[in-house]
């Protein structure tokens, strides 16, 4: 019994010892904490189809709806020709760019997705354009050759449908027009971060022609050479592109020689015809003249925009977010200009830009250009204009127009 006792005794005295390393073990490790349930992003799921449906099902589907898609385009074309004869008529312009961006704007405004506005706009813009031609061929001067920036806002603005025809100069643009040789003209005017293009502006101060609307088109430069090209020792594109790309240069290519070209694409042709050339165009331009794309959106500033006009032989009308644009000159006396300014802030109108440039005939004289938010109809705006007549030496409105979207 002794014995039995000191077995029981023993066997106590063993059972914590066995147990003690495991409560030191436990004791010193951190709780273990539920690790959450991985998230994954809706957007990276592969679309399911709905249950029972069939490839070739949907495929039916999809063919069914193409049909009644033409079926209602067709029924929007004859309605556009309806419009055109009555236009014809009543000697209406063809292309009214208030109500285009009414359609485009409403057509946006009721979409429910999956499509983003952008396609939609892109998508109406050439139905559009489609239907303008049936009821006349829109010819387009623009700054060419074909595949430059100026050819890109043309076609954004007016669609493939558009007769597009390319012009050697800016000043050539401006004579198309004036010459009947073309219905509109696009050129450029701004860019965010290279200025104002001189020579647009100066024609404007001549022109019987108006502004009829602006497209604000951003710019992404690519890099390019031919695929069998190696290390080339010139670059080559526009003079204000280069300067766009001036830091890119500096940092990846800076022993190459840069060279001016009269424009992006011929830019690009040159590239094309010698493998020592390497060019800066858009990525439009490479494609046409089979050229690698070694870097894109190699431009200095993210946000680089160019504003573009949109030039047109007839005035527009308001279409309720408008922009008007203006030249005038004033006497040489101390705050004249101080005086014309008040005048738009009396009546409290903004003022998106000013600038001076200088008058040709007068050494030292300088005309400014404004552009305001307004229509040169709405009250306000015809009480400063009114009052800035009476105090410039000259005044000119280069047009009223839609305000124009980035």
């Amino acid at each position: 019994m002794a014995a039995a006792m000191k077995a029981q005794e023993k066997s106590s005295q063993e059972k914590p010892a066995k147990e003690k390393p495991l409560q030191k073990k436990q004791s010193s490790e951190k709780p273990a904490q539920a690790k959450p349930a991985p998230t994954i992003s809706k957007r990276k799921e592969k679309p399911r189809a709905r249950a029972g449906a069939t490839l070739e099902g949907l495929r039916k589907r999809i063919d069914a709806i193409n049909l009644h898609l033409v079926e209602l385009f067709n029924r929007r074309a004859k309605l556009a020709q309806e419009i055109g004869r009555l236009k014809h008529a009543d000697g209406a312009p063809i292309y009214q760019p208030a109500r285009e961006r009414q359609v485009l704007e409403r057509v946006v405004a009721h979409n429910p997705g999956p499509l983003s506005g952008e396609h939609l706009r892109r998508i109406f813009q050439e139905l559009i354009s489609a239907c303008t031609a049936l009821e006349h061929v829109i010819r387009i001067a623009y700054l060419g050759p074909e595949h430059t920036y100026s050819h890109e806002a043309a076609r954004n603005r007016f669609g493939a449908s558009a007769a597009f025809a390319p012009q050697a100069s800016i000043a050539a643009v401006f004579q198309a027009l004036e010459n009947d040789r073309a219905d509109y003209g696009v050129v450029p005017v701004e860019n965010s971060t290279e200025g104002s293009v001189s020579l647009t502006l100066d024609l404007l101060i001549d022109t019987p022609l108006h502004i009829l609307g602006e497209i604000m088109l951003p710019i992404r430069h690519a890099l390019m050479a031919r695929a069998d090209a190696g290390a080339f020792g010139k670059i080559v594109s526009h003079q204000q592109s280069l300067g766009q790309c001036r830091n890119y240069l500096a940092a990846n290519y800076p022993n190459c020689e840069l060279e001016a070209a009269a424009s992006n694409s011929l830019a690009a042709k040159m590239a094309a015809a010698d493998a020592r050339y390497g060019a800066i165009a858009s990525v439009a331009a490479a494609r046409a003249n089979d050229l690698k794309v070694i870097a894109e959106n190699i431009q200095d500033v993210a946000q680089n925009t160019t504003r573009f006009l949109v030039l047109g032989r007839e005035a527009m009308a308001r279409s309720g977010a408008d922009k008007t644009s203006l030249v005038f000159a004033l006497p040489e006396r101390a705050g004249a200009l101080h005086g014309a300014l008040t005048l738009f802030a009396r009546n409290r109108i903004n003022l998106t830009m000013i600038q001076s440039r200088p008058q040709r005939e007068r050494p030292w004289a300088y005309v400014f250009f404004v552009d305001l938010q307004g229509h040169r109809e709405d009250a306000k705006v015809r009480r400063a204009l009114a009052a800035l007549e009476q105090r410039a030496l000259f005044l000119k409105v280069l047009g009223s127009y839609p305000e124009g979207r980035p």
